[in-house]
């Protein structure tokens, strides 16, 4: 096998264990599946394999050959993306265990390999959101480790992406909860708090037209579009969104919208019309994408004439009405090349932000602009019980260096609609000061930070996406998040090192509980420190390779306060400063 991979995508076998019972009854030792483990493709996570209401632990298996060749060389196997933690074994013996940090890690099998048949067993916990192997596995020779995790796109380079892009701040509004009127007018009267806030770029949250048939919740979800050309009229009509898109544009922002390609309502427009476009059961009825999404219909993008719609209508917001961009629902479950060559005609109208509810390195190649970052949130889920190791931030970017194109743009976020309605609102799951720390470091990565409505004054509420719970904006409490998020805005704004420099975390401070991370571009640099620990820390920025400091913003110190000699961090506390 010496220098080849071998793909292990393809069919797997997965079995359901929420009894946890397969540890003691050794399922990874079994030769072969029985009639309880289910034909499953991999990569993808269970929820779209009809497993959608699984509940604790999922095991994975598959066989792979290894020619007698190939015995004696180094020989490895990756796995590009696992969710939560998993325990990995080769013919019955256990080879690595990954934390729920690692997302992708390898190991070696030189020892446990033999000609012909071998099996892999993959065992992964359930934490409350899609399990599985969520990416592409492979087995291959290599001469280090890093040489066989390193994925096939990392070295390539990422599409292009406008400044305005790159340098963004995107606050995400649900439209239902963010003003009392819960229209496109209750939006556009808090412009200018926005602005204020830091923010560059509004997302908006489905704004078609929503269907009937099969509704859930007494509103019915935004994500069943029923006509992609039409509004909801819930927020208001086309000149209204036109005078918020016109205001918006006036104050420098700009406005993407939430586009939901991959199935639409079963009154929808489209399956009246054309039910050939959309995918069918083995009884060759149309089905829903997943058992929990009763409320719509798959579309099936092996139709042209399906492809050429959906890419006419997206043009129709560009050029007609004049959005800048799109976030693209679920955008892994449709095909990447349909993706592909849309950009190719949008990009032709003017330049504009592409953000994939995704995390496909594939996918910055041509297509987007932005994927998301859930590991990073996975390991923020720690910061409140001092539980978040800065070794786990360095091996995410580390990871995205070896897996991505160079120059992916990743969204950072600490919530959004989806977690903060399904799980917890940003404040219950960090508290105040946790939550603090974590809109921190989501402004420190590379990339483009998120807010999502309600952060900024510490909502306390899940904000659910079938009925409208408004926000209390004057809330019970002193969390001082709203100018704290100003002042990351207007650092970001001010500082370039913030928005381009390259990062590192090329420190650990005591017992490794200080996390620090550097942003270097041209001739400056700035240097985060977040206290990963709940007990206070002072650094002593002589013994450290900073050297001389300036205080841009701290826990205690609200303003540039001139060279520090020593940093005092309490609790979760955090630092921004330059340094020379």
């Amino acid at each position: 096998m010496s220098g080849r991979r071998v793909s292990l995508d393809g069919q797997w076998h997965f079995r359901a264990d929420p009894g946890q019972e397969g540890l003691s009854a050794q399922w990874q030792c079994q030769p072969v599946p029985d009639e309880s483990w289910a034909a499953v493709p991999i990569p993808g996570p269970w929820d779209q394999h009809g497993r959608d209401g699984h509940e604790g632990v999922g095991w994975y298996r598959r066989g792979f050959e290894i020619p007698p060749s190939a015995l004696g060389q180094p020989c490895g196997i990756c796995l590009a993306g696992v969710d939560d933690s998993a325990t990995v074994w080769v013919n019955g013996v256990e080879v690595a265990s990954q934390s729920p940090v690692r997302a992708r890690f390898a190991c070696n099998i030189d020892r446990l390999a033999k000609p012909g048949k071998n099996t892999i067993v993959i065992r992964v916990p359930d934490r409350g959101t899609p399990g599985g192997s969520l990416r592409t596995a492979w087995l291959g020779s290599y001469r280090t480790i890093e040489e066989l995790i390193r994925g096939e796109h990392s070295g390539t380079l990422a599409r292009p992406s406008p400044d305005w892009v790159r340098d963004a701040v995107v606050y995400e509004v649900y439209l239902r909860s963010f003003s009392a009127a819960g229209t496109f007018r209750g939006l556009q009267q808090r412009l200018d708090e926005l602005r204020e806030l830091g923010v560059t770029v509004l997302w908006l949250m489905p704004i078609h037209a929503i269907g009937q048939s099969r509704q859930k919740g007494p509103l019915g979800s935004l994500y069943s579009i029923s006509d992609y050309y039409a509004l909801n009229p819930e927020f208001g009509r086309l000149d209204d969104f036109q005078a918020l898109l016109a205001a918006a544009h006036e104050r420098g922002l700009r406005l993407i919208i939430d586009l939901v390609a991959n199935h639409t309502a079963w009154d929808s427009h489209l399956l009246r019309a054309h039910p050939d476009w959309f995918a069918r059961d083995e009884r060759g009825e149309v089905r829903s994408p997943l058992d929990d999404w009763h409320d719509v219909a798959q579309l099936d993008y092996s139709v042209p004439e399906l492809r050429r719609y959906m890419t006419e209508m997206m043009l129709y917001w560009l050029r007609e009405v004049g959005v800048d961009g799109l976030r693209c629902d679920v955008a892994g479950m449709l095909p990447t090349d349909f993706w592909n060559e849309t950009r190719h005609e949008l990009d032709a109208v003017r330049p504009i932000m592409m953000l994939a509810e995704d995390d496909q390195p594939a996918q910055h190649e041509h297509a987007f602009d932005l994927t998301y970052d859930w590991r990073t949130y996975q390991a923020l889920g720690r910061l409140r019980a001092g539980r978040l190791r800065p070794l786990s931030i360095a091996t995410i970017l580390t990871d995205e260096q070896l897996d991505f194109p160079a120059g992916s743009l990743h969204l950072r976020f600490s919530s959004n609609h989806d977690l903060c309605a399904w799980h917890q609102p940003g404040m219950q799951r960090y508290g105040p000061q946790a939550a603090k720390a974590a809109a921190v470091l989501t402004f420190a990565l590379p990339g483009v930070p998120l807010i999502y409505n309600g952060q900024e004054v510490g909502n306390c509420v899940k904000l659910p996406l079938f009925e409208r719970v408004p926000i209390d904006w004057e809330p019970a409490g002193h969390f001082d998040l709203r100018a704290l998020y100003a002042c990351l805005g207007r650092l970001r704004r001010q500082h370039a090192s913030l928005r381009r420099g390259q990062a590192r975390i090329p420190f650990e401070l005591p017992e490794t509980d200080v996390l620090a991370i550097t942003r270097t571009w041209q001739h400056e640099m700035t240097c985060v420190l977040i206290n990963c620990a709940l007990e206070p820390r002072e650094i002593e920025t002589g013994a450290t390779p900073l050297g001389d400091v300036t205080t841009l913003l701290s826990t205690t110190t609200p303003a540039a306060s001139g060279p520090a000699r020593a940093i005092e961090l309490p609790p979760l506390g955090f630092w921004i400063g330059t340094a020379r």
